[in-house]
């Protein structure tokens, strides 16, 4: 690793020596650039900047962190781990007190929510991962209930106000032009507005066009790798989760049709039985490997969107390294910032938007909880909200928003359709919102019907072993009988 890092470390001066990271080719002579004052008041990242970064180790880099600190650190496959684990080991060795650290989902142990750092970090999310469940139930991390299209907006109202940002970038181009490749979402937000910018310069991260591109003059602190990037990969789903992946592409994903949806088995279930479709356009916050195959076969083509026709739209990305060298440098997919992607403003142009979406669990008005287990919180609001009302306001009147969930929790062998949500569930998703609930059972078709005969539909498409006693359940609930 060490070894690595100085072969690294050893060519970015080169790099920076022959091309002046472009300052020269783009504003003349260091002493013209010095009279241009327009940084005082932009925070454009793709501006050039007079000033050198200095290229450092991890351990040398987050020594600028101090306590009563907020950090920012990128997420999902773009998580800087190397310099998240570096910045735990500083602040434990000097003692530091009060330190915040503000993610979306992140990748790796997340040593700053660990018990063992309790008392010098506080990890706060936007949306958690898995390594934070558990602080943020034990009362020693705190999460932010947020639409995901609202999170830049914390930064650009001055609601978080990060002294340093911990990014991860794809190396300099020889313009001294990096990009921030897999995770665009908040993270230009958070930079913009960062006092100290730390940047991990993997060779191993893509170059992704978009809104992504950062320029090295911004950076403070550089650390050259060549690691990895962190990887989710995609297994064949159960009967359960291919039959959902049936109902929804035979029935509901129209040729032409604009799709989101995130990774996991159903929406890969869902993707596998596309291939005969045609002229599917993509425009999602996310999306996986899956898509790769339906682009190959000739089934997306984004040649019916509205706008960036034929392109793939995403904000983030995480899964393979398939997937990873697909974006790169791949101009037909634009990686852009989150209040972009996710704008119902933006998603309700595109032709039949149809979105997908995953839930723990729907009562039988058709409330939808995706965030918690009944009041230990799971993971957040994401962009279900932002996508499920996007799809329902479609221009065109043909968007379809689908919430795709088995009927059945397979260990506790427990209904995911009840009655009533646990007490303390989050409805992320309203019944008002609602359109398409989705199971292995079938489809229940929700706009427009009243509560008996949404118990009705929902009941059909529960597991046959709950459905008696659901059917008992509504009556008691709503005073009559399901009806059709």
């Amino acid at each position: 690793m060490a070894s690595a890092i100085h072969a690294i470390s050893a060519k970015l001066p080169k790099v920076i020596k022959k091309t002046n990271w472009g300052i020269s080719a783009a504003l003349g002579t260091k002493k013209e650039f010095n009279k241009r004052t327009y940084f005082t008041y932009s925070r454009e990242l793709c501006h050039v900047v007079d000033h050198e970064p200095k290229i450092l180790t991890a351990e040398e880099a987050v020594k600028c962190i101090k306590s009563n600190d907020t950090v920012f650190l990128s997420g999902a496959a773009a998580t800087p781990i190397e310099l998240a684990n570096a910045m735990a080991c500083h602040a434990k060795e000097n003692n530091l007190k009060d330190i915040t650290v503000c993610h979306m989902h992140t990748e790796g142990p997340a040593l700053y929510a660990q018990k063992e750092f309790n008392d010098h970090f506080r990890s706060l999310s936007f949306f958690m991962g898995g390594n934070v469940r558990k602080p943020v139930a034990d009362g020693t991390s705190d999460a932010i209930p947020i639409f995901l299209q609202d999170i830049p907006s914390l930064f650009h109202r001055h609601i978080v106000k990060p002294d340093v940002a911990i990014v991860q970038v794809s190396p300099p181009d020889k313009h001294g032009f990096c990009s921030f490749g897999t995770s665009v979402d908040c993270v230009k937000a958070a930079a913009q507005h960062s006092k100290i910018i730390i940047a991990q310069i993997n060779q191993q991260m893509p170059r992704t066009f978009g809104d992504g591109v950062v320029h090295m003059s911004h950076f403070d602190y550089t650390v050259p790798v060549d690691i990895p990037l962190p990887s989710h990969g995609s297994g064949a789903g159960s009967p359960e989760e291919t039959a959902i992946g049936k109902h929804i592409a035979e029935n509901l994903v129209e040729d032409g049709a604009t799709l989101q949806m995130g990774i996991g088995s159903i929406p890969d279930a869902v993707l596998n039985l596309l291939g005969n479709h045609k002229d599917l356009g993509i425009h999602t916050e996310m999306f996986a490997v899956g898509v790769i195959n339906l682009v190959k076969k000739g089934a997306v083509t984004n040649g019916l969107k509205p706008i960036h026709k034929g392109k793939i739209v995403s904000s983030f990305l995480i899964g393979s390294k398939e997937l990873y060298d697909f974006v790169d440098n791949n101009p037909s997919v634009l990686m852009k910032e989150v209040d972009y992607t996710n704008s119902t403003a933006i998603i309700r142009i595109h032709p039949k938007m149809t979105s997908i979406n995953s839930a723990i669990e729907v009562d039988l008005t058709g409330q939808v909880c995706s965030d918690s287990i009944g009041t230990r919180l799971f993971s957040g609001f994401g962009g279900q909200v932002d996508f499920h009302r996007g799809a329902a306001e479609g221009t065109d009147g043909k968007g379809k928003a689908i919430i795709a969930l088995q009927s059945m929790n397979k260990k506790t062998r427990d209904s995911k359709i009840v009655p009533i949500l646990k007490e303390g569930a989050g409805v992320v998703t309203t019944r008002a919102h609602i359109n398409y609930i989705v199971t292995e059972h079938g489809i229940a078709s929700l706009f427009g019907k009243n509560l008996r005969q949404r118990a009705y539909a929902l009941i059909n498409v529960a597991h046959p072993d709950h459905r008696e006693s659901l059917e008992k359940a509504a009556f008691e609930r709503l005073k009559g009988m399901p009806v059709p």
